[in-house]
C-alpha cells in the first residue's frame, strides 16, 4: 500500500494564546498512539505529564516523554490524546484515528473521514 499521509492540525488546548499547527502526518495503523518531534512540544508548550517506556519497530525500548493534553484536528473531527515525544516526524497512530473515526484510503494513500458517518464521528463505547 506504502506510506499514508494526512494534514493535521495540532494545538494545545490548555494555552489557547498558542496558535495551533498544521502538519503532514504520517498515518500508521500499526501504531498506537500520537507521536510528535520535539520541536512540536515546544512550539505548543506542551508539558511533560510522565515518561513511557515503548517498543520500537526494530524491537528495542526507548524511555520517552508523555506530553498532553494535545488537541487534534482533521476536517470536521477532533479528538484530545496525551503524544509520545519521539522522531522527527509527525505519526498518527490508531487511536486517535479511531477517536476521530477515520479511515485510511489505500488507492490514494491518503485518510479521511469515515463514508459512513461523513458529519458526525462515531465510537463504540461498551
Amino acid at each position: 500500500m506504502g506510506l499514508v499521509f494526512g494534514k493535521i492540525q495540532l494545538r494545545n488546548p490548555v494555552n489557547r494564546t498558542l496558535l495551533p499547527m498544521e502538519v503532514e502526518a504520517l498515518a500508521d495503523t500499526g501504531a498506537v498512539h500520537l507521536c510528535i518531534p520535539k520541536h512540536i512540544q515546544l512550539q505548543l508548550q506542551l508539558e511533560e505529564i510522565q515518561s513511557k517506556e515503548v517498543t520500537l519497530a526494530d524491537g528495542s525500548r526507548q524511555l520517552v516523554p508523555y506530553v498532553g493534553p494535545i488537541e487534534v484536528r482533521f476536517k470536521n473531527r477532533v479528538g484530545f490524546v496525551g503524544a509520545l515525544v519521539l522522531g522527527e516526524q509527525v505519526l498518527l497512530g490508531a487511536i486517535p484515528m479511531e477517536d476521530m473515526d477515520l479511515i485510511v484510503i489505500p488507492s490514494t494513500r491518503t485518510i479521511d473521514v469515515n463514508p459512513s458517518n461523513p458529519n458526525i464521528g462515531t465510537s463504540i463505547a461498551t
